[in-house]
């Protein structure tokens, strides 16, 4: 296994743990109506019960881990004619790596939406506490961190995939 395999699959177990983990904290944090839309002076203008929103993460948790997961095992499956790379022809000869790059690339997906979902709860929860004195800026990095990590791994396929593969070398 190599370590951009084994590191993945560490980050995706440990986004699941994290969003877990912070579904529960959050929802036993939370008021019975949680603000969720803020005016630009910081004060809370809508309202949603805390069961809704806990319904909600929960289908995203969901079809985030179920759905794409079900989607990267069948990878393999898809001729290679169907698939949207660039460089076909090189990758032709090099199947299993080029599953392999997918199959990552998927499971970065599923750990990135998972970390999200994650901050965006622990950012919520500590938003309608009344334990901690936080206002909504304080929260900004969250939308930046969310959308810089999204950016690089919808580019990082791509490139990579426009490089020839790397043919393995034995050292027998």
């Amino acid at each position: 296994m190599k370590v951009s395999t084994l590191s993945i699959k560490i980050w995706r177990w440990f986004s699941i743990l994290l969003v877990v983990g912070g579904l529960g904290w959050t929802y036993s944090l939370l008021p019975d109506l949680v603000a969720v839309d803020f005016a630009p002076s910081g004060l809370a203008e809508n309202y949603v019960e805390k069961s809704t929103i806990f319904y909600l993460v929960m289908g995203l948790i969901i079809f985030n881990n179920v759905v794409i997961r079900a989607i990267a095992k069948q990878v393999s499956n898809v001729p290679l004619n169907l698939l949207p790379v660039l460089n076909r022809r090189a990758w032709a000869d090099f199947r299993d790596e080029l599953d392999e790059h997918l199959v990552n690339w998927l499971y970065s997906l599923v750990a990135a939406i998972n970390t999200i979902i994650a901050l965006t709860l622990f950012a919520l929860g500590t938003l309608n506490s009344n334990q901690f004195n936080q206002d909504v800026f304080s929260f900004a990095w969250v939308f930046y961190l969310g959308f810089g990590m999204l950016l690089m791994i919808f580019i990082a396929l791509p490139v990579r995939l426009m490089r020839p593969p790397v043919p393995e070398i034995s050292l027998e």
